[in-house]
């Protein structure tokens, strides 16, 4: 399939909505036995902690909390591991070479990109990004075999181990605090900046949260074999096209900021696919569909009732936020710090909804942007049970603001 590059129909803002909404698997709950399909979409953020099980709970039906564990804990076919702009996300065992090989970029420059924050320290240091993840692979297996380690108890371990790798000035440097953290040597904070690095070369995961804590395992250990292998180049196009299908359409800018790299970086992830690629133009530019899901993008269907989508759910990751949110409302919707939750009413993002807990007690604070329908407003109270069950608790309190 050849690349139309000259002929590109209009998409509208109604069309896109319905085609992303569709893809995100927000139309219709799916039954129960979907949930892996729907989590390899393009895979659940789970920041802050407890946002991927309610963003399950929107799109599926009888997720609860304890199934999520046992899908992760005992099963073992979902898998958590930071991926994405160096985020945590789950997605299914099965798809991680996507959400590992094919995240990880192919040049040292992209990859600090991915894990911006390190640069400071590595400059001190002398050392490359590469150099230091190296170390840090080369430590891991003496550390984390048999044991389960909070990223503080790994992080102190390592860098005491790496540290005899290193020349006299590097290691009176590795030592000394840095400024990333209260008394925090610079060492431990580079390893925990590689960590990220040794997610997606597939060593380490997550396993399920124990109190406060999200204990790093190996990943082999942990699934009792390595990750299945795949070439670099399927992995990303694999990506590629499971960003496409859920954020079409879209531009390589919107790409790279949804990885977390710069757009000049994406060409080993665009070119993979370019073929497949077709314009349209929308919001009057020109983005880029799967040529295989136009037809589904020009064939709107309807989005009824609610659902209430946690932080960092994965639709309202999406780059063209005017597409979704009215831009007056930006700023209530993506906040730096303490960001809400959203409201979806009929496909609308109609508000934003923020959780108190007290004891068994949820209490949930909505503040719609325009006044909702009776219907709406019982719609949101059952989905806030739902809620509140997933959450452990016995009773929960709806407040309008």
């Amino acid at each position: 399939m050849t690349t139309r590059r000259n002929t590109a129909v209009e998409v509208l803002s109604d069309e896109v909505i319905a085609f992303r909404l569709g893809a995100h698997h927000l139309t219709d709950r799916k039954p129960a036995a979907e949930l892996h399909e729907v989590a390899g979409a393009c895979a659940i953020q789970n920041s802050p902690p407890g946002s991927a099980p309610a963003a399950l709970h929107a799109r599926v039906e009888e997720v609860t909390q304890d199934r999520i564990d046992e899908l992760v804990g005992e099963e073992k076919s979902l898998l958590q591991t930071w991926c994405m702009r160096g985020s945590p996300f789950f997605f299914p065992t099965a798809d991680a070479p996507v959400f590992t090989t094919g995240v990880l970029p192919t040049t040292e420059p992209a990859r600090l990109q991915l894990i911006v924050g390190v640069e400071h320290a590595l400059k001190e240091l002398g050392m490359g990004l590469d150099k230091a993840v190296d170390l840090t692979t080369a430590e891991i297996e003496a550390v984390l075999t048999g044991r389960r380690l909070a990223i503080n108890e790994l992080g102190e371990a390592l860098a005491g181990r790496i540290e005899g790798a290193l020349s006299p000035a590097q290691r009176k440097l590795w030592r000394e605090s840095g400024p990333y953290g209260t008394n925090q040597p610079l060492g431990e904070a580079v390893v925990h900046f590689s960590l990220r690095m040794l997610t997606l070369r597939g060593i380490v995961c997550f396993a399920p949260r124990s109190g406060n804590k999200a204990p790093f395992v190996l990943v082999e250990e942990w699934l009792g074999g390595p990750l299945p292998q795949v070439e670099p180049d399927t992995a990303r196009a694999a990506l590629l096209r499971r960003y496409l299908h859920c954020y079409g359409p879209s531009t390589r800018k919107d790409f790279a900021a949804w990885i977390g790299v710069r757009a000049g970086d994406v060409d080993p992830w665009w070119t993979t696919v370019e073929d497949e690629l077709t314009p349209v133009e929308f919001g009057g530019a020109r983005r880029w569909v799967l040529a295989e899901d136009l037809e589904t993008l020009r064939s709107p269907t309807e989005t009824r009732g609610v659902r209430l989508l946690p932080p960092r759910d994965p639709y309202t990751q999406l780059r063209d936020r005017d597409t979704i949110v009215d831009k007056r409302h930006h700023r209530e919707v993506w906040k730096t710090v303490g960001e809400p939750g959203t409201v979806l009413v009929d496909g609308a993002v109609a508000g934003i909804w923020r959780p108190r807990k007290s004891g068994r007690k949820l209490s949930l604070t909505i503040t719609a942007f325009q006044e909702l329908t009776a219907r709406a407003r019982k719609q949101v109270h059952g989905e806030a049970e739902q809620l509140a069950a997933l959450r452990g608790a016995s009773a929960v309190r709806v407040e309008f603001g």
